[in-house]
């Protein structure tokens, strides 16, 4: 069994980092449960990837990708997530957010040497969506 990181990008760096919000939601068009108003204390992780270290010998220092993620998150962080753009026409499920919250983290690295490996969004411990853009 190899290295489950060679096999999928060759020889790369990976960092990631978690971060935590509160807000609810109310999935439209589901018959069940969660097409009422519901909230959850969401979990996210984005993961980062390289193929070369920074001068530091760092992917990105952990606080810099604490704080994309943070801004990333920051309009739905104690709101009702489906009065928020893009939610408020999208539906708010955890994997759009997941898509949502990874394309705004993308669009924010500070170095083209930097991927968006994946973003993942925990409704609870036992829940998770994963958004890998490539």
């Amino acid at each position: 069994m190899g290295n489950e990181c060679s096999e999928r990008y060759g020889k790369m760096f990976e960092i990631c980092r978690d971060k935590v919000f509160s807000a609810s939601h109310q999935l439209r068009g589901y018959e069940g449960k969660c097409e009422r108003l519901h909230g959850h204390n969401w979990r996210v992780r984005v993961c980062l990837r390289t193929e070369k270290l920074d001068d530091c010998g760092m992917v990105l220092d952990f606080h810099d990708l604490d704080a994309l993620i943070a801004e990333a998150i920051k309009p739905f962080d104690h709101q009702h997530i489906n009065e928020v753009e893009p939610f408020d026409e999208l539906n708010p499920s955890a994997e759009n957010l997941a898509k949502v919250i990874g394309d705004s983290v993308a669009g924010r690295l500070p170095s083209p040497r930097l991927t968006l490996v994946s973003c993942e969004v925990w409704e609870n411990d036992l829940s998770r969506a994963r958004y890998c853009p490539r």
